[in-house]
């Protein structure tokens, strides 16, 4: 096996648990901020908030929708959790570098520093856009969503997939 792979994969038990440690806890810290920053800062609800992230696949109905739509959007936030969990497990049982770098000091803050704020940015400039067909507003909201990215998403996916991995040879 090269010094770039791991004798783990996905499937089993220990590439399963990371994954799935990492995208509960993220989807449950991410939509944590998300609902505080809609009720306190923006004068919103968890509703609205989950309706507009429904939006994104179905569109202005979303807000008409009711609770249906409001459990769309928390299935699509936790599905993105998951998937971004997903996306970085593979990274790390792909990349010595990355292993290496998470068995350094510091090292899982380093990383998560990169990889939430990388998330949003994808997320935001990408992703949405492309499925809304519509172009990113870059203000202060996203100005937020791209630091707290670095914690709420970039640590709870980071430390649940790379902490305690064999460190990279090499």
């Amino acid at each position: 096996m090269s010094a770039a792979a791991v004798p783990y994969s996905f499937f089993d038990r220990d590439g399963l648990s990371r994954l799935v440690r990492a995208g509960l806890l993220t989807g449950v810290i991410d939509g944590l901020f998300s609902s505080i920053l809609s009720i306190v800062f923006y004068g919103s609800t968890v509703s609205r908030l989950f309706q507009e992230v429904a939006s994104v696949l179905i569109g202005d109905e979303a807000f008409n929708g009711g609770t249906p739509t409001v459990v769309l959007g928390v299935l699509m936030h936790f599905g993105v959790a998951f998937g971004w969990s997903a996306v970085f497990l593979f990274l790390v049982m792909r990349s010595a570098r990355i292993r290496r770098l998470l068995a350094a000091s510091y090292g899982v803050v380093k990383v998560a520093a990169l990889y939430g704020p990388f998330v949003w940015i994808v997320m935001s400039l990408a992703v949405i856009p492309l499925l809304t067909r519509s172009p990113t507003t870059i203000g202060t909201r996203w100005w937020v969503q791209l630091i707290g990215h670095f914690p709420v998403v970039g640590i709870p996916i980071v430390a649940s997939i790379g902490r305690g991995f064999p460190r990279a040879e090499g």
